[in-house]
């Protein structure tokens, strides 16, 4: 094993560790986060199937963001809907044999790559140019654009500029699982797609990314309007009732 694919693979065992670790961590502090108050944005669903029905238009269609701002949802939207090809693109590098519909999404993920980056490009311009989000902006924000931006171009760079042995690449992460990373090609533009993408691993728990999976956990969203029918009482004020 080379000292470059050595390094690169310790590096995504490392990334893969706190990821997994760290989402798990962020979820359990969320679910254990008390929700004293029912506060559902109305109008709300009053049933648990509309909740299921609300919380699938927010994820597919991000509704409450088309209410608030169009220009973002735009931009958010072709962002997050090119995010998705690019990962069932990137499954076949993961998977052996390929599935059928991953090889069948494999042309649209290069136009999701462009997508990807477009909205990208759209959201950070409006940290620039729009007075209130200028304002609330922080380096971090900035920061996390840039390194998304970054992974989008040289992912694209690597597609039609500065091609690389993708079958090599597909059995160094394979060999991954098995503990017994196969060689990795050398390629600079690789090498920085695959850092910043580790990067991106290691920083996700621990940044505003993770509202991914924090959606999920927010009372305004996942919350039935049934203050009428049934008195709300968190699980720790329950416990204190009942000493």
């Amino acid at each position: 094993m080379s000292f470059l694919t050595m390094v690169y693979a310790y590096l995504y065992y490392f990334a893969a560790l706190v990821l997994v670790v760290g989402l798990v961590y962020k979820v359990v502090q969320y679910a254990r986060t008390p929700a004293p108050l029912k506060i559902p944005t109305t109008p709300a669903p009053t049933t648990r199937t509309g909740v299921v029905f609300r919380m699938t238009r927010e994820v597919v269609l991000f509704e409450s963001l088309f209410r608030g701002n169009k220009w973002t949802w735009i931009f958010g939207w072709i962002f997050h809907f090119g995010l998705f090809l690019v990962t069932l693109r990137h499954l076949r590098y993961f998977i052996e044999p390929v599935w059928l519909p991953i090889k069948l999404v494999q042309p649209f993920g290069v136009y999701g790559g462009m997508a990807m980056v477009v909205g990208l490009v759209g959201l950070w311009s409006r940290r620039f140019f729009v007075d209130r989000v200028r304002y609330i902006s922080s380096p971090s924000d900035h920061l996390i654009l840039v390194l998304l931006i970054a992974i989008g171009c040289s992912g694209l760079l690597m597609r039609f500029v500065f091609h690389t042995d993708v079958v090599a690449v597909k059995s160094f992460f394979l060999g991954l699982y098995a503990f017994d990373p196969r060689p990795l090609p050398s390629d600079p533009i690789l090498l920085l797609h695959l850092l910043l993408v580790a990067i991106l691993m290691i920083v996700f728990p621990y940044s505003k990314l993770l509202h991914a999976p924090g959606l999920f956990f927010s009372p305004s969203r996942n919350q039935v309007d049934n203050p009428r029918e049934q008195r709300h009482v968190a699980p720790w004020a329950k416990r204190l009732e009942q000493e």
